[in-house]
């Protein structure tokens, strides 16, 4: 079964209606923000607004009304029918909006995941902008190999984040999130205040002394069971506080 494209609305309007600015749009140059919608609802929504205000000043020197970026979106969801979604929210040149609503993720623990390194680390880390070719790329390499997903390292073996996950490594008594350059992504800002956590450098050679591993985006929480040759326990336990954490987190209205 083929797979439908998500409903796509550009400043309110279906882009169906001018598929010719949807190409133009399309130019590479822009950032977004990706959240999973329950009946109306949005973990982190403030998160999620100040993300997308705090890119297009650094971009286009202009501020984002959160108002207009919620209306937006419940708009777009009432268009397409959904109240339960994946929604993204994309910023292009002249604050030009797009809202795209696509099927939910499941809820719950992702599948645990291999992951292979890639050397490779994003321009503009802290944007979560568009043209990832580069994440893209090693994301797919990794998969053709048989791996689930690729680890960003420095040429010294310094690790970043997953190619689209950030990555946390437990030591016993605090979950350590790489300090190196990343996309401080939303479920990892909603963890990390609220789980015993550190931020520090952590190489490819300190894998060997942390007991698990676990990676974060809009879409899951997962076990890691290994990075190349290094294999680590799934910690049930573990993975099992820092979820119920996660559920615990408050819906915001949009």
């Amino acid at each position: 079964m083929t797979t439908p494209p998500p409903y796509i609305e550009i400043d309110g309007v279906p882009a169906a209606a001018d598929p010719g600015l949807l190409a133009a749009l399309m130019s590479g140059f822009g950032h977004f923000t990706a959240m999973q919608v329950r009946n109306g609802r949005v973990r982190g929504l403030d998160l999620h607004l100040a993300r997308l205000d705090r890119a297009t000043r650094e971009l286009f020197d202009r501020e984002l009304n959160g108002r207009r970026i919620r209306s937006l979106i419940v708009g777009a969801l009432e268009s397409s029918g959904q109240r339960n979604a994946s929604v993204r929210v994309y910023v292009y040149p002249g604050i030009r909006l797009v809202v795209t609503v696509a099927p939910p993720a499941p809820d719950g623990l992702g599948a645990p995941q291999r992951l292979t390194t890639a050397e490779y680390w994003r321009p503009a880390p802290h944007l979560k902008h568009l043209g990832g070719f580069g994440q893209s790329y090693h994301r797919e390499a990794a998969q053709r190999a048989g791996y689930d997903d690729a680890v960003l390292i420095s040429p010294y073996g310094e690790i970043a984040e997953g190619a689209i996950t950030n990555i946390a490594f437990w030591d016993g008594s605090s979950l350590v999130w790489p300090s190196a350059p990343c996309l401080e992504g939303i479920t990892m800002a909603l963890l990390e205040p609220r789980l015993p956590s550190v931020r520090r450098p952590v190489t490819l050679a300190d894998l060997s002394g942390y007991r698990a591993a676990l990676v974060t985006n809009s879409r899951s929480i997962a076990a890691v069971t290994s990075i190349d040759e290094v294999t680590f326990t799934v910690d049930e336990e573990l993975m099992e506080r820092v979820y119920s954490t996660y559920d615990s987190v408050q819906w915001d209205e949009l």
